[in-house]
This record gives C-alpha cells, structure tokens and sequence, in this order.
C-alpha cells in the first residue's frame, strides 16, 4: 500500500495504538507511528488529540511490526496468567493472596494485573477481543517466521484461544480464555 500511495504522490503512515476502551475513552492511547518525519509531523495534531504519547519507531510499516509483537506477549501472557490462575484455584493456596504476591512480585505486568481482575471477576466484557488477540498472536507467527525467529510460545497460546473460541468465548475479552481449563476435568 505504501508504494501505492507513494506511486500516486501521497503520503502515507501506519499509527497503531496500544490501550484499549478506558485509555481511548480518556484520549490516553499511545501510537506507534511507523512514517518519515515529515508525514507524522503533518499528522501528529490528530494524534495529539486522541494520545498521552506518539512513538515513532521507524519508517511505514514500523509500526504495525511492534504492535503485533505487542500483542504476541500481551497474549502468552494471558494464556500463561489462565493455566495459572487455575492451578492457584485447585491448590489449597489462598486465591486473593496469591495474586496480590504474584502481582506485586517479579511476574506481575500491566496485563497481568488487568487479567487477574478479569479472570477472578469472571468479567469478560470486552477490552480485547479474544479471537483478535488469537488472530494477531497468529499474524505474529507469521511476520517472525519471515525473519527466520520461531515463537514457540505463541502456539501454545493460540492453541489455547482456538479452545476458547470453539466453546463460544471468541467474542468475549481475551480474559475469558481462563474458562476453558476452569471447566475441564480435573483428573
């Protein structure tokens, strides 16, 4: 597309954004603008408008590449938060105390604290999409291989989104990829 736009003497930029619906609700997303200089200081008053940050991390294209790897970790770690949050719910741990440690302690992230949330909550109204996040974690599959890097990690957690998907959770938030191993026996 951009050899396109740039054949016909246009300009063009990709700005994805990280945050979902509270961050763009409060103009608080981030772009990750892949562009020249000159194309996103024509457009930055737009992206001011609707941010807390502008990143420009590279040429056209730049962009969505970080996204994605964004959004590869966002959901490992979500399906890897899921096979935890079940473990800790069959052991004789207690739940709330658990994930306060774990969330304050060297495993907790932004994604982890929002999932904890989620996950006990059994609130699965959407931030992400889960069949998105499995689409992307699959894109991301995609864009690496072309770099010759394997993400092995991804395939274990769009094999557990598939399962999620097929038990109707796909357009629930990508929290509710938890239910899944909740429901499945325990032997």
């Amino acid at each position: 597309m951009h050899e396109a736009a740039e054949a016909r003497g246009l300009r063009m930029m990709d700005a994805p954004v990280t945050g979902s619906r509270p961050q763009a609700s409060a103009a608080e997303l981030t772009f990750l603008a892949g562009a020249d200089h000159a194309t996103l200081e024509i457009v930055r008053p737009v992206l001011e408008s609707m941010s807390k940050a502008i990143l420009h991390v590279g040429p056209v294209g730049s962009g969505a590449l970080l996204k994605l790897i964004n959004n590869f970790l966002c959901g490992v770690q979500a399906a890897s938060f899921a096979e935890a949050m079940v473990w800790i719910e069959r052991s004789e741990l207690d739940r709330t105390q658990a994930l306060e440690f774990l969330k304050t302690g060297a495993a907790g992230s932004g994604i982890f604290k929002a999932m904890s949330e989620r996950m006990t909550g059994r609130t699965y109204e959407v931030n992400f999409m889960l069949r998105l996040m499995e689409k992307d974690v699959r894109y991301a599959q995609q864009a690496a291989a072309a770099t010759q890097t394997t993400l092995t990690t991804a395939a274990c957690s769009n094999k557990l989104s598939e399962r999620a998907e097929a038990a109707g959770y796909g357009e629930r938030d990508m929290a509710a990829v938890v239910e899944v191993l909740r429901s499945k026996d325990k032997g």
